[in-house]
């Protein structure tokens, strides 16, 4: 059996969204999907990697085809997450600005950088990283935060950043570190953990 899906035009997460329903609904040997954006590809990829899919990609600027070719059955959901330590503590940290409060933008950016510096003092219970709106360009080429951020990912921190934000802001092919990532990822991330702060 095989699906197509025109996902072109459909803001994030909804490619992804209509991946899953499908593959959950008629679990297909062979599904196609057109999208029009480099998130798009990213995170529809990974996630037909996560079911289970081989991936083929065809295709460029707002006509990208993903040919996904079933290899196997899904890893079951509980044995995809990392268990963590008995006493662990999970904590997600959401970036959604460049720079902290309100004011001078120019302190609040070196506000930011001295945060980031400093979040490797919540030790292990610092589970994730996401970055949100303006936050993403911390992640980018040239930005000063991007030393901290690769030391933290070298650290076993897992950076999340929005395909969606990278898109608006012309970033996409400057990100350095992290995983491009779409807001179902973040969602499901924000369940998991046992506390989530929003800078």
């Amino acid at each position: 059996m095989e699906r197509r899906i025109d996902a072109r035009g459909l803001a994030c997460p909804a490619p992804v969204l209509q991946t899953k329903d499908a593959l959950e609904k008629d679990r297909p040997d062979i599904i196609r999907i057109l999208v029009d954006n480099e998130a798009a590809r990213q995170n529809v990829s990974r996630f037909l990697a996560s079911q289970k899919y081989g991936v083929t990609v065809e295709g460029e600027a707002n006509a990208i085809e993903l040919t996904g070719s079933r290899l196997g059955e899904p890893i079951p959901e509980q044995t995809r997450r990392v268990i963590p330590e008995p006493d662990r503590k999970k904590t997600m940290v959401m970036v959604t600005a460049s720079h902290v409060g309100h004011g001078d933008d120019e302190l609040g950016s070196k506000l930011m950088v001295s945060f980031l510096k400093t979040l490797k003092e919540m030790g292990p219970e610092l589970w994730r990283l996401v970055f949100l709106n303006s936050g993403v360009t911390l992640t980018v080429e040239d930005s000063e935060a991007l030393p901290l951020l690769k030391e933290l990912e070298d650290e076993g921190v897992h950076i999340l950043v929005c395909g969606t934000c990278l898109n608006h802001f012309h970033l996409l092919d400057r990100k350095k570190t992290g995983e491009t990532t779409n807001m179902l990822d973040i969602v499901t991330a924000m369940q998991l953990a046992d506390k989530v702060i929003s800078i």
